[in-house]
């Protein structure tokens, strides 16, 4: 098992030997002799329990030196776990000290089997306080993200059946998976089930999109950030990486990234170790990365717009997840899928789908992919037509109604981008083109819609 670090403050250098002696076994121990070093050694680590003199000062017993530097410890730590070293007198001022926020406190002579239990226990409050904090953390991060539990299913098609087989393999262990394809395959969906048939099931899946993050945020996002770091730095917070400890990072557009980020995450890659901004400190991370790109990496490679040994990284298993037309047996299926899905969300009347409906549907190359087809089905859906299942005749009163119908702006918006879309077969970058707008924008605009 690894030791438990403790920090052992105090002015008398053989207390320091005999602490040290006495607590080897069950720590690793830092000593220090002078209090002003107090704040530089907990720049540079994390200490999970700190022993603290209350007089530094020959002659002095008031206590309010071990008051002062106890806040300084708070000031950097606030869930710092505290145990002071007391002279019997001093009794009186260590009660007071444990109403501010100290652990316990020890009192000098000491019994040693006394003490060795004062510090055990102050150790297992710590890491009670730290697990407390890891679950806040990931409480927060389960309250603020918006796709947390997407509907998992499985394809009949050959190539569904084969992709399966190679994800049954690989999901218990660690490797690093990149996920391949266009737009719209579904790879999110895959990723999450990889998660889903981990070792680490029970930890959180957590999912960073890379295309929308600005190099600011790239780095606050994924390392986090310590108080006062930045101006709107208000708060501690621990960045994604930080959060998926344990669980399982997805690193959606991974393509998206420049070469000074490519650099960042490699060194987090190799190293398994993290700074948050503004921090010295460096927090090691156990994650199993899944990455997605619709980019030809190797092609990057060879262009100089990716590097070759972050792609070595992420890519130890390489799974292509096939475009819906080259799978459309399991049409029928996802048709059953999302009928349900949308036929509860909107507590509508089960629609009636006919032979006719499926075969539009199987002839249709889908250029959006799932995206496009859920997108199809959530409006049949809302407006109680199967109909719209007839893809020549819906695309073309689409173009009519936007001439035609409402004025609402935002539902205007939501059909240009869809036309957009269907335009240039669901290429991002060339929709974004056609609106007129960044691919970041362009983004923005299918979150808010939902589309």
């Amino acid at each position: 098992m690894l030791k438990g670090k403790l920090l052992i403050i105090d002015d008398n250098q053989e207390l320091l030997i005999a602490l040290k002696l006495l607590l080897n076994e069950y720590f690793d121990i830092t000593t220090l002799n002078n209090p002003n070093l107090i704040h530089t050694t907990i720049e540079q680590q994390s200490f999970h329990v700190f022993i603290l003199d209350m007089n530094f000062i020959a002659g002095q017993n008031s206590g309010n030196e071990g008051f002062y530097w106890m806040q300084q410890i708070f000031n950097q730590d606030a869930d710092a776990v505290i145990v002071l070293i007391t002279a019997y007198g001093d009794v009186q001022l260590s009660v007071k000290a444990m109403k501010k926020g100290a652990t316990d406190f020890i009192q000098k002579p000491w019994v040693d089997e006394k003490l060795v239990a004062t510090v055990l226990a102050a150790y297992k409050l710590s890491q009670s306080k730290r697990e407390i904090k890891k679950l806040k953390d990931k409480h927060h991060h389960i309250t603020t993200s918006s796709n947390l539990n997407p509907s998992l299913f499985l394809g009949k098609s050959l190539e569904m059946n084969k992709l399966w087989k190679t994800i049954e393999k690989v999901a218990g262990t660690d490797v690093n998976i990149l996920l391949t394809g266009e737009n719209g395959t579904g790879k999110e969906i895959i990723a999450r089930e990889i998660h889903r048939l981990s070792k680490r099931s029970k930890e959180l899946f957590v999912k960073v999109d890379l295309s929308s993050l600005s190099n600011t945020l790239f780095e606050s996002e994924l390392f986090g950030y310590r108080k006062g770091a930045f101006t709107d730095a208000k708060e501690h917070r621990p960045g994604r990486i930080e959060i998926a400890s344990e669980g399982s990072l997805f690193l959606d557009e991974i393509g998206n990234i420049n070469l000074n980020q490519q650099s960042k995450l490699l060194s987090v890659l190799q190293n398994r170790v993290i700074t948050r901004l503004g921090d010295h400190k460096e927090r090691r991370v156990d994650i199993r990365l899944i990455s997605a790109t619709n980019k030809p990496l190797k092609q990057m490679v060879n262009e100089g717009l990716f590097r070759e040994d972050l792609l070595y990284r992420i890519n130890t298993i390489e799974l292509e997840v096939p475009p819906l037309r080259k799978r459309t047996e399991d049409i029928p299926l996802l048709l059953k899928h999302f009928l349900q899905i949308y036929t509860l969300k909107y507590s509508k009347q089960e629609l009636e789908c006919t032979k006719a409906h499926i075969q539009s549907l199987t002839e249709y190359d889908w250029p959006g992919n799932i995206r496009e087809f859920e997108h199809l089905v959530e409006k049949a859906v809302i407006l109680e037509d199967a109909n719209v299942f007839f893809l020549k005749e819906s695309f073309k009163s689409q173009t009519e109604d936007l001439s035609r119908g409402s004025l609402n702006l935002e539902e205007n918006q939501k059909r240009l981008i869809l036309m957009a879309l269907e335009k240039v077969r669901w290429n991002y970058s060339l929709a974004a083109k056609e609106l007129g707008v960044s691919r970041k924008t362009l983004y923005n605009k299918l979150k808010k819609y939902d589309l």
